[in-house]
């Protein structure tokens, strides 16, 4: 058993480090290596939300497409996770549709 174990972490130490690429939109990748991404089990709207605190950048998975806004305050990112209704807080509060161009990316 212990062998067994050994021989696991000895492999898992070997292998190497891949991040994870998503799709935003159809032409755009973000690389979600430097993001703190959250499954999320209690909303019907949001699947995942992920957030970089040191750029600002927040990537949902909404109805099963990633998008990416950028210039969200870890403050917001806490309110949309603490909400009783998070697909709720994210229709009303940070997706385009109604906060405009107020988290658009810029390249």
């Amino acid at each position: 058993m212990v062998r067994a174990l050994a021989l696991l972490l000895a492999q898992l130490a070997a292998a190497p480090i891949v991040s994870e690429t998503v799709e935003i939109g159809e032409r755009d990748r973000v690389d979600l290596g430097a993001f703190e991404c959250r499954d999320i089990t209690r909303s019907t709207v949001l699947q995942r939300v992920c957030y970089d605190r040191t750029r600002r950048d927040l990537v949902v998975a909404a109805n099963g497409a990633y998008d990416r806004y950028c210039g969200v305050t870890a403050e917001t990112v806490d309110r949309l996770l603490g909400a009783p209704s998070m697909g709720q807080f994210f229709n009303q509060n940070i997706r385009r549709e109604t906060a405009g161009s107020r988290y658009d990316c810029h390249a």
